[in-house]
């Protein structure tokens, strides 16, 4: 989260600090100051500019830590709960709420089923019934 009077040195503090954790999933938030608070007229707001460009570095931060997260799962084996059917595939999540789809045609909506990993689609782990 980018706030008011950020400076360069606390964002590459937060940045290092977000690298080394590795969370595999983050919510990242510009500051947009409302209309009638105090934030609004507080001093050193931090430039559209640099907001961008630190919500841009912490995003990919985000997906990188989330893409490696995601390679440790690959040819393993997990239980999906499987909660909608997306054209041809049905989505779920397993316990730790990571995604996972498989094309599979009889509906296994609101089901826990096993899965072996057998790639990776963006931020989605693919999977099929074992």
């Amino acid at each position: 989260m980018v706030f008011h009077g950020e400076t360069e040195e606390e964002f590459e503090t937060t940045y290092k600090f977000l690298e080394k954790i590795k969370f595999y999933k983050m919510h990242i938030f510009k500051y947009s100051p409302r209309k009638g608070t105090k934030a609004e007229v507080m001093e050193n707001q931090v430039l559209g500019d640099i907001k961008e460009a630190r919500s841009k570095k912490l995003l990919e931060l985000s997906d990188r830590n989330e893409n490696e997260f995601l390679d440790e799962y690959l040819g393993k084996n997990l239980e999906v709960l499987f909660e909608e059917k997306d054209g041809q595939y049905y989505k779920g999540h397993t316990s730790n709420y990571i995604m996972v789809k498989i094309n599979f045609d009889k509906d296994i909506c609101n089901k826990i089923k096993e899965v072996k990993v057998i790639g990776k689609e963006k931020l989605t782990l693919i999977g099929e019934l074992i």
